[in-house]
């Protein structure tokens, strides 16, 4: 009785996966965000719907763009930051 159950379980946690969504990885390249550059260089450019899309896609590479000497500059300015709350995601706390 004991080893149906364990089976029944085991069962159904594997069908549990099967179903789960899998995870798509990223590939981290701040190239990916020029489509939010004129939002992020001009204040008066708000950011478009691809940007939106690519920041968000983007997110898990934040904190590394922000370590990065030479991307620093450009993903933490004031538009920047701009820019990640008119496309309601939160600036990335690193």
């Amino acid at each position: 009785m004991k080893t149906a159950k364990w089976i029944t379980v085991i069962a159904l946690a594997a069908v549990l996966l099967l179903l789960r969504p899998a995870a798509e990885a990223v590939t981290c390249s701040p190239l990916e965000l020029s489509p939010c550059a004129a939002a992020i260089t001009s204040a008066k450019t708000p950011p478009s719907g691809q940007c939106c899309q690519k920041l968000r896609e983007q997110k898990p590479c934040l904190c590394g763009y922000l370590k990065n000497p030479t991307l620093r500059s450009f993903v933490s300015s004031p538009n920047a930051k701009k820019v990640s709350t008119k496309c309601n995601l939160p600036f990335p706390n690193c």
